[in-house]
């Protein structure tokens, strides 16, 4: 450990906190579980109030979402993770509507002060500098305009480069603790998935650059890929399913325009081998939400091949991906930033895919939205849509086109019914072609 550096204990370090404040937590691997502890305490015994907490996804407990802190602590995410999905949805916690590009924005803005920034770091190097790790995203943001910063130094957070790496200059408190990073885990994709996956790698060429979201349906895509050559990663995330593909020369990033030969990402979700692999490793750059998500940088990239999952789809093309209904499940996350991108780089292809039907088997192509659901992605943004019947490209299609188009990639046992909307909307001209 650095000896010159100050340690105080986690609850020494909180007392800065005072009512009102506004706190962000680092994401995902890197919430600091023992700050969190220590502020709960403080929460419990009532010494301050109405203090405001924001951060992207984490993993791990979110006790300060809970009801019985109604009144001490108020959470107001970037997104909507399991961890506080009840709160939100019970209105105990809250839920800020935002491109992930753009929740740096509202810190360097000044839309959302930023008292304390409570992050995680590696063990500072020689030249006095330690790495954010697994989570820059909005992290570096909140660290450059906060009041305090207080910083939990773990020898587990890996060394990552890029914009990751900050002085320690910037850092007020310094709070040590070596708990293991917060592993995430994934199921093995099944069949359904497996075709997903199929029909979405059938997409990828050789030379894309690659940007995919979390879960199962990835997974899958990335298992498919073994063949491919020259792929590259610019992405807001990656989890293990790159690592095999990665060790067989198949993700090189060869042919990419920008950071050539480097995976890009800004956060990380996966297993301690994820974060074995990039620590200490010049190839991955943990970068700032501003340049992994800005769709123009996206864009530079030739063949950038955007996948991402929806909630519902009309047979307009409209895309629901945060909420059921009236009910917020997720949030935007990345994926306008990603589709966008994507759109606009040469020989790009943004997709969106998902099952066709829910585990209940109810149809998740519906004729309208449900009522209250958030379009996350616009009918003008769509471009490729993927089910496990099929992909089909929507893009400069008119609305009766598309409808016959995504009616034709729906589960067979509800495409009659999605016929018959389509042709009630439309009028007697509508045919469906599936």
């Amino acid at each position: 450990m650095h000896t010159s550096l100050k340690f105080v204990s986690a609850d020494e370090a909180v007392k800065v906190v005072k009512s009102g404040d506004h706190i962000h937590l680092s994401s995902v691997a890197s919430a600091p579980k023992i700050l969190i502890d220590a502020l709960i305490r403080r929460g419990e015994r009532a010494e301050f109030k109405d203090v405001r907490i924001h951060h992207l996804h984490t993993e791990g407990e979110a006790p300060y979402a809970e009801q019985r802190f109604e009144g001490i602590f108020f959470h107001q995410a970037f997104f909507v993770g399991g961890n506080v999905r009840k709160s939100v949805q019970a209105g105990y916690a809250d839920y800020i509507p935002i491109f992930l590009s753009e929740t740096q924005k509202l810190y360097r803005s000044g839309v959302l002060p930023c008292n304390v920034a409570m992050i995680q770091v590696s063990t500072p190097d020689k030249h006095g500098f330690v790495s954010l790790g697994t989570s820059v995203d909005a992290t570096l943001a909140a660290i450059e305009t906060a009041d305090y910063v207080i910083a939990v130094v773990n020898s587990n957070v890996p060394r990552a480069w890029g914009d990751a790496m900050i002085p320690l200059s910037m850092i007020n408190f310094f709070v040590e603790d070596n708990t293991p990073l917060e592993p995430a885990h994934f199921a093995e994709p099944d069949a359904l998935e497996t075709a997903i996956g199929r029909n979405c790698a059938a997409l990828i060429e050789n030379g894309a650059t690659l940007q995919m979201g979390i879960g199962a349906i990835p997974n899958a895509v990335l298992a498919q890929l073994g063949g491919h050559k020259n792929l590259g990663i610019h992405t807001e995330m990656f989890a293990d399913g790159v690592l095999p593909l990665v060790e067989s020369g198949v993700i090189n990033g060869a042919e990419k325009a920008i950071d050539r030969g480097k995976m890009v990402a800004t956060f990380l979700m996966g297993s301690q081998k994820v974060y074995d692999f990039i620590d200490d490793n010049p190839m991955v750059l943990m970068q700032d939400v501003a340049y992994t998500n800005d769709p123009f940088i996206i864009a530079k990239n030739p063949k950038v091949t955007a996948i991402n999952s929806a909630l519902q789809v009309d047979i307009t093309g409209q895309v629901c991906a945060d909420s059921l209904g009236t009910t917020f499940y997720s949030g935007v996350g990345g994926q306008v930033d990603f589709i966008y991108g994507a759109s606009m780089s040469k020989g790009g292809k943004a997709i969106i895919a998902m099952p066709s039907v829910t585990n209940k088997g109810l149809s998740k192509i519906a004729p309208v939205l449900n009522s209250g659901a958030g379009v996350v992605t616009t009918r003008n943004h769509i471009h490729w849509f993927v089910t496990e019947h099929g992909a089909v490209n929507l893009y400069g299609k008119s609305l009766q086109e598309r409808a016959s188009l995504i009616i034709s990639v729906a589960h067979p046992d509800h495409r009659e019914t999605l016929d018959k909307a389509a042709f009630e909307r439309f009028g007697p001209h509508f045919h469906f072609k599936g």
